[in-house]
């Protein structure tokens, strides 16, 4: 029994329901000019994943199955799964349908629904119960979707049922170590049900999630054949033969740096962010510290230099070593570079609002006048360029409200939002070994916001290193202040944790930017903003 399995790994936008019928057709054809039998494609490719309330469209869905059945009826010569939603009197299922010679001869509903961290399925979706199993070649192929095979029961079904290989189409964002934990968790199926299995990924940014395709197979002893190649848009044909499956003809990709995977995630999400949403060129601050000079290197290497913008905008408080090291940086990226100041502005706005502060001393309220006036001027450049603006904020500063909002939040896109400071400097000194990007300057210095004579981070925060490790505890793992303050200073975790919970309402307002993390703020991490848990820490 010979079987060859192509794996489409391509990026299917949300909505795009026409155009990814189109290219559901053109994939099937390209698996069949290479020999293959069977051509998978992710899951809920038709819509884009995930499509969200798009599902409660009645003409939406509808529209989906008028896509579907011109597919059918444009497939010949080899056989094709297809994810989509199928309605089935008043329920709705994510669906997989087997297309045969123009005709659907059998159609798989997911049954295990994820609804924790970014995923909501149970929202649209009703869960199915039985398995599917399909003969081609004289071998027998299981069916399951994505997060059925992180559960037990619909792998045990599906082996109960009678099958010789399994094939998943799936649609699983990245974030830090999620290669590891997909292949344990195959490791687990394959072992338990006896099977091979092929896992079939999507590639692509949906606003803050990134799909980052590594599809791979498994045997019931452990090996893993593959992954494809991180981010990397393609077909791949698995050979299944002799009771084994093969790679055909491409490169398993070898062992994974975290700060690699991280940073094609940051710079893959930012591309498809601005491209999808209809943007040629970005835009943003450049000050001269490490948050703006990470997200320009990223900018680079997502859309070009030719379509960067970078802005220096100074005031009274603007050091000469961030001015020279701003142009510096866009000179060493070969970005387009304007030093705008905000003096004279920032001075009417003192000079108008005297009589109200009358009495009163400079305080944060100057600070901020500043951020906004910068935040003001980076948004009238956007609407007069059309350049999308990037916001530069990491997520220490996002986590405990160290940043001004209608400032330095403005934005369209965040590349960093998920990335803690210390994670920032460590993707700078990362990309600089690929070819210079952040001069060594603004890695050396002491960051500092520049809203006041000789201001420090530090002045406000604790050391970014002890920041992080709180932030981790108390956002990622969810850590009580008590547990955190055994290895802390008691005084400082309970200060960030008032600080992370009091802030919630500027993290609602924030541009949307990449998850990396497990816990990512937004999707993953939904606090409520009028909150009395303050001090119950």
């Amino acid at each position: 029994m010979t079987l060859r399995i192509a794996v489409v790994q391509r990026d299917f936008p949300v909505g795009d329901v026409d155009g990814n019928a189109e290219r559901v057709i053109q994939a099937a054809a390209e698996a069949r000019a290479l020999g293959s039998d069977l051509v998978v494609l992710p899951e809920l490719c038709l819509t884009g994943y995930p499509p969200e309330d798009l599902l409660y469209r009645r003409g939406f869905v509808e529209h989906t199955l008028l896509a579907l059945q011109r597919i059918a009826e444009s497939i010949t010569g080899i056989d094709t799964l297809v994810g989509h939603p199928m309605p089935v009197s008043d329920r709705l299922y994510n669906a997989v349908s087997w297309i045969r010679d123009g005709e659907i001869i059998a159609r798989y509903f997911k049954q295990a629904l994820p609804n924790y961290a970014v995923f909501d399925e149970k929202r649209y979706f009703d869960a199915g119960r039985d398995p599917v199993t399909v003969t081609l070649n004289g071998v027998r192929v299981g069916l399951l979707i994505c997060e059925d095979i992180w559960e037990q029961e619909p792998a045990r079904k599906a082996a109960a049922h009678g099958c010789d290989v399994l094939v998943i189409p799936n649609a699983s964002p990245f974030h830090e170590n999620k290669r590891l934990n997909r292949e344990q968790a195959l490791a687990h199926r394959a072992t338990e049900t006896g099977l091979p299995i092929v896992y079939a990924n999507l590639v692509g940014g949906q606003d803050e999630l990134v799909f980052d395709g590594r599809s791979f197979a498994i045997h019931p002893d452990g090996e893993v054949i593959g992954p494809t190649s991180m981010y990397s848009d393609g077909l791949f044909q698995f050979g299944f033969y002799g009771g084994r499956i093969h790679a055909v003809d491409w490169e398993p990709d070898g062992p994974e740096d975290q700060l690699t995977a991280i940073y094609q995630t940051l710079v893959r999400g930012t591309r498809d962010y601005v491209r999808k949403n209809g943007f040629q060129r970005v835009l943003l601050g450049l000050s001269g510290g490490i948050d703006s000079g990470l997200t320009a290197a990223i900018a680079v290497d997502a859309l070009g230099a030719d379509n960067v913008q970078a802005v220096m905008l100074p005031s009274r408080h603007t050091s000469q070593l961030s001015l020279d090291l701003a142009r510096e940086q866009a000179e060493i990226l070969g970005i387009d570079y304007q030093v705008v100041s905000i003096e004279s502005a920032f001075e009417v706005y003192l000079d108008e609002l005297a009589p109200v502060f009358a009495g009163a001393e400079p305080d944060i309220t100057e600070e901020n006048i500043q951020a906004r006036i910068r935040g003001n001027m980076l948004m009238a450049i956007s609407n007069k360029s059309g350049a999308m603006l990037l916001t530069t904020g990491n997520k220490s500063e996002v986590a405990v409200g160290y940043c001004t909002i209608y400032g330095d939040m403005c934005g369209g896109y965040n590349p960093i939002k998920d990335c803690v400071k210390t994670r920032v400097y460590a993707l700078a000194e990362y990309r600089n070994q690929l070819s210079p990007a952040v001069p060594q300057g603004i890695i050396d210095r002491p960051p500092s916001a520049e809203l006041a004579p000789d201001q420090k981070d530090e002045d406000s925060l604790p050391p970014y290193p002890v920041l992080d490790e709180i932030l981790a505890r108390y956002v990622e793992q969810d850590e009580s202040v008590e547990s955190i303050a055994a290895d802390f200073d008691h005084e400082t975790v309970r200060k960030v944790a008032r600080l992370v919970l009091i802030n919630e309402y500027k993290r609602r307002q924030s541009a949307p930017g990449c998850r990396v993390t497990p816990r990512a703020f937004g999707r993953d991490r939904r606090y409520p903003i009028t909150n009395a848990w303050h001090d119950k820490n």
